[in-house]
């Protein structure tokens, strides 16, 4: 008779053992061999590797997730964290505020619809991408599915990763990973592919932190570059790693954007837009201090609408007086409730971050936005008087959820209404050129 036993009890085990404990799990994909292909499609790496190569996920804390390699074959460090998204891969995996994380998926089956072209939509921006590359150091799923099927699908999920320098690996279990996660926290983690994945001795094994890097100086634009420069509005978006998405979620309402870098002094300019937006970005905010800097530079002479997402909402908080803290695993996925503090309503949000804003105390002249129903930590904060406002979360979740989409219409409705109070409505009368009529002249 077969006894289980309890997870909490396995955890507690691989602290007693000094030879770190070892994860290893089968593959569960089933191959559908009633569908013959005669021939290889007819777009580029659309197969997967021929031969399996094995790979360890190791942590920190001393615990090693065997499988199987189906990236590149490579190594490579970061800090372990998960996610609980269901769909949106694609996404997930170039979103910059992803930059030196290991990425585990915490949804079973991962590759099923394959990967995209990096094709352009009317604007000029990605269509199918939060940026022009993978921004995630690996990935690690439970059941990779080696055939993919999509109208969009140009190639595998693993000859993705491959073509990009990525390691990802397969067959392990992702639950005792996120359970490991949210008992310990984050940890920093190494994948290692091929022989080295072999070796359980991870003494000498070099964890790197990229919480120690000024990751949001590796993502953001190191010149200015401007969308929809017809607008009616003129915003400005301090990029600390701005996603795709947010760029189009302003350019369809109608405004013009120019994306500056992460350290740009915006004051020079200031004058020259109708409002500021601070995008979401990676890492320890307290490495953007230059932008930092910056924002309360502009706080003290700006006085058009701003609004922030995610990194922007850190930065802002920092801005006006408030600290951060690293939370214990942070809070990523397509289904965390937030609560806004306005009117007591709960939205479903997409987030992507590891750090928060410490709210106890909140500064003069601001208060509390939003709060996450789950853990109590800050998702926002507004200035009592003044058009300035922030949020944790992602409204423009590509992927969804869309239930806080309407924060950008409330933003551009802002910025439009003050240019109004500046400006006045201006009005364009035709005139009517009367035609000359040339007398004739007698000689």
């Amino acid at each position: 008779m077969l006894r289980s036993i309890p997870f909490s009890r396995l955890l507690a085990s691989s602290k007693v053992y000094s030879k770190p404990l070892i994860f290893n799990r089968g593959l569960a994909t089933v191959t559908d061999h009633s569908v013959v292909q005669h021939a290889p499609p007819a777009v580029p790496y659309a197969q997967g590797s021929p031969r399996s190569v094995p790979a360890a996920l190791k942590l920190k804390t001393g615990q090693i997730f065997q499988g199987t390699s189906f990236g590149a074959h490579s190594s490579i460090a970061g800090e372990a964290v998960f996610t609980t998204s269901l769909v949106g891969y694609p996404e997930s995996m170039t979103d910059p505020s992803y930059r030196g994380q290991i990425l585990t998926f915490t949804q079973p089956l991962v590759g099923n619809y394959g990967v995209p072209g990096l094709f352009k939509d009317e604007y000029g921006l990605i269509r199918y991408f939060e940026s022009d590359r993978i921004q995630v150091e690996a990935i690690v799923v439970n059941d990779y599915a080696t055939k993919y099927s999509h109208w969009t699908a140009v190639e595998s999920l693993g000859d993705w990763c491959a073509r990009h320098g990525v390691p990802a690996i397969s067959g392990v279990d992702t639950r005792a990973i996120v359970h490991i996660l949210r008992e310990q926290g984050s940890t920093l983690a190494k994948l290692d592919v091929g022989e080295e994945a072999l070796n359980d001795d991870i003494s000498h094994v070099n964890f790197l932190d990229p919480n120690l890097r000024n990751l949001v100086a590796e993502v953001s634009t190191r010149v200015p570059y401007s969308f929809n420069p017809f607008g009616d509005i003129k915003i400005a978006i301090i990029d600390c790693g701005v996603k795709q998405n947010i760029l189009r979620s302003l350019v369809n309402r109608g405004a013009s954007v120019t994306v500056l870098p992460w350290d740009f002094d915006f004051t020079k300019i200031s004058d020259q837009f109708d409002g500021l937006f601070i995008s979401n970005g990676p890492g320890n905010p307290n490495k953007a201090a230059e932008t930092v800097r910056i924002l309360r530079k502009t706080l003290e002479s700006y006085h058009k609408p701003i609004f922030g997402i995610c990194m922007g909402n850190l930065l802002l908080g920092m801005a006006a007086g408030l600290d951060v803290y690293k939370l214990r695993f942070g809070n990523r996925g397509h289904n965390v409730p937030a609560i806004d503090m306005t009117n007591g309503n709960c939205s479903i949000t997409s987030q992507n971050h590891g750090y928060a804003l410490k709210d106890d105390i909140m500064p003069n002249g601001w208060e509390k936005f939003f709060v996450n129903a789950n853990d109590g930590s800050n998702e926002g904060i507004r200035h009592i008087s003044r058009p300035v406002r922030s949020v944790q979360f992602h409204p423009e979740a590509k992927g969804g959820p869309q239930d806080t989409e309407y924060l950008f219409e409330e933003f551009l409705s802002q910025v439009r209404a003050e240019k109004l109070k500046r400006e006045g409505v201006k009005i364009f009368v035709s005139e009517n050129v009367q035609p000359i009529h040339h007398e004739p002249i007698f000689v």
